[in-house]
């Protein structure tokens, strides 16, 4: 005999605890660097994140711009005047740091671990990458190369072609239309003009370092002061210029032949960070499609079995924030897939979600961003890009209380102007021959027989 669960054994799910502000201290030093030092006693560790905003001019440099920053983010770590690339690890690695650096269409971002008696030595070696990078000619060459091999693999991934070409139907005139450099720009890349980029695009007006950890914040802004007082140059470090996204109401097919399965991506306007409609449109896209018990993984995953990770999400770039919802469907299927997508977004917009719904949803997204900030790493992240995108520190706790107030008539609200079918963008990279008829019965059709990046 087999015993069964008593449910009424399982205590009930507690309110969520409230986002606590870190009590941070914020500095401008006097070439312009923001500082904002967390003191977080109990782990023995400081996180490190300097966020210099690096976006391409305009549409017209913005392939050369793309190129010159990805390989830029590794050559920057190759040498100094005064260290060689092995040096510098060995100087962070003594005091259990190891930098990485990263680029992307808003900004170049240094980031480490380290331990407490580390600060004053790595911060030195900070100031030497951003003072007195070197760029020597071979090892560009070898990085260079490097990325040109790993831009060609992703190009031929039909998740990095989906985006693309979601990217360049909504951005069209802006460089958010180019999500990855092409691989002959990245291969013309030389360390004299990594040397001119550098000299002029990574300014300390404009950036943002924050620092998260056992330190003392008094102590950690004079240490900053002192290291970086020789980064000067004049200008502002290059925020993204505003991005109005295109609606395209016409569904665009990629074809890819032979592809065993479709990539189905819609994307559409959503509201910024300071946007009061923000709280309700993250709920929505939760309730839609955000997690495992969201309405689109229950019909399309669930009951129909038509993918294994149908998906939604608001997400912020420095010029334009998106709703995204992304399927990877068996190709067999593309048609019925996608109509069952679009169904429940209208479903969505049409009809009130639950309150149970919208609960679960609450709860989740609570959770998510209680987990995001419990560790160093994850704060130190999570203020950066804040930070960076001229929010205050207590923007977590003011949003949480929003996610909190959040009602059934506002998401209902927000899904009629955010989620609508008609207010989406659509894309699908998928063989043509198998799903082009599918496509053609659900509406007007664009088929790009050569996929590009």
């Amino acid at each position: 005999m087999t015993a069964t669960l008593d449910l009424s054994l399982i205590p009930p799910l507690g309110a969520p605890r409230p986002q606590p502000v870190p009590a941070a201290t914020e500095t401008t030093l006097a070439n312009g660097l923001r500082v904002v030092v967390v003191p977080r006693p109990g782990v023995p560790l400081i996180e490190l994140r300097l966020r210099v905003p690096f976006a391409a001019p305009d549409l017209d440099t913005a392939e050369q711009h793309s190129a010159e920053a990805s390989v830029l983010s590794g050559a920057v770590l190759l040498g100094t005047a005064s260290h060689d690339q092995t040096g510098i690890a060995q100087l962070l690695q003594g005091h259990g740091a190891e930098m990485s650096v990263s680029a992307d269409s808003d900004r170049l971002l240094f980031g480490t671990t380290l331990l407490p008696d580390g600060l004053r030595p790595v911060l030195g070696v900070l100031a030497e990458l951003l003072t007195a990078a070197t760029y020597p000619a071979e090892g560009v060459e070898g990085e260079r190369d490097r990325l040109v091999e790993r831009i060609t693999i992703a190009r031929s991934q039909p998740s990095v072609l989906a985006r693309a070409a979601l990217s360049a139907r909504r951005y069209p005139g802006h460089p958010y239309a180019i999500s990855l450099p092409d691989p002959a720009a990245v291969g013309a890349v030389t360390g004299t003009g990594l040397l001119e980029l550098h000299a002029a695009r990574v300014l300390p007006a404009g950036s943002t370092l924050v620092l998260v950890g056992d330190l003392d914040p008094a102590g950690a802004a004079d240490a900053v002061a002192e290291a970086l007082a020789g980064w000067t140059a004049g200008g502002t470090a290059l925020e993204s210029a505003p991005a109005a996204a295109r609606h395209d109401p016409v569904l665009e097919l990629v074809d890819r032949p032979g592809a065993v399965q479709s990539n189905i991506r819609l994307g559409g306007p959503a509201p910024g960070r300071t946007d009061p409609d923000l709280a309700a449109v993250r709920l929505a896209a939760m309730v839609y499609g955000g997690y495992f018990s969201s309405r689109l993984v229950e019909n399309i995953r669930e009951r129909r079995g038509y993918s294994y990770s149908p998906r939604s999400a608001v997400e912020h770039l420095a010029a334009a924030s998106s709703v995204l919802v992304e399927a990877d469907v068996a190709t067999e299927v593309t048609g019925p897939a996608l109509m069952e997508t679009v169904y429940e977004l209208g479903r969505m917009a049409l009809t009130p979600v639950t309150e149970a719904e919208l609960d679960a949803a609450r709860r989740y997204v609570l959770g998510s961003m209680a987990l995001s900030t419990a560790t160093h790493a994850g704060l130190a992240s999570t203020l950066a890009a804040l930070v960076g995108a001229g929010l205050p520190v207590g923007w977590l706790a003011e949003h949480q209380q929003a996610l909190e107030a959040v009602t059934v008539d506002q998401v209902q609200d927000v899904s009629r102007r955010y989620l609508a079918p008609g207010a989406l963008t659509a894309v699908v990279v998928g063989d043509a021959e198998v799903a082009e008829a599918q496509l053609a019965v659900l509406g007007p059709l664009t088929v790009r027989r050569e996929a590009q990046a």
